[in-house]
């Protein structure tokens, strides 16, 4: 993190957070919506349209390579946050500061492709 001053080690523990927060994220959305395997649901018929909503086709559930692969990376996220939210940086820091720095660090290190949004000026 070039022009900042937080340490080496809680860059990199944050950056790979990111990282690894995303890889997860990406893959439960291409896995089954239930762990275990599930015959789904009927959708609901509307009474005047006929149109059914809801419901859910049945899912075969995740394999142990899948299940094995998100226990990993939750682990590993776990594993990150305590990392950077217990770095002796953040010790000689106090109040407001922790959490100004605390952005400040996540915002230097979230990937450029999703960029952080200013939720003040947003709406």
């Amino acid at each position: 993190m070039a022009g900042t001053d937080f340490p080496d080690d809680l860059a990199a523990a944050q950056t790979r957070l990111h990282q690894a927060t995303a890889e997860l994220r990406a893959l439960l959305r291409t896995l089954p919506w239930s762990v275990e395997p599930h015959d789904g649901w009927p959708g609901t018929e509307h009474p005047h349209t006929g149109a059914i909503t809801g419901g859910r086709e049945p899912s075969p559930g995740w394999s142990d390579d899948q299940r094995s692969t998100v226990d990993r990376l939750r682990q590993e996220c776990l594993d990150l946050s305590a990392t950077v939210g217990t770095h002796p940086y953040w010790e000689a820091l106090t109040g407001e500061d922790v959490v100004k720095e605390r952005m400040r660090l996540k915002a230097g290190t979230r990937p450029a492709a999703t960029p952080a949004l200013d939720v003040t000026t947003a709406a």
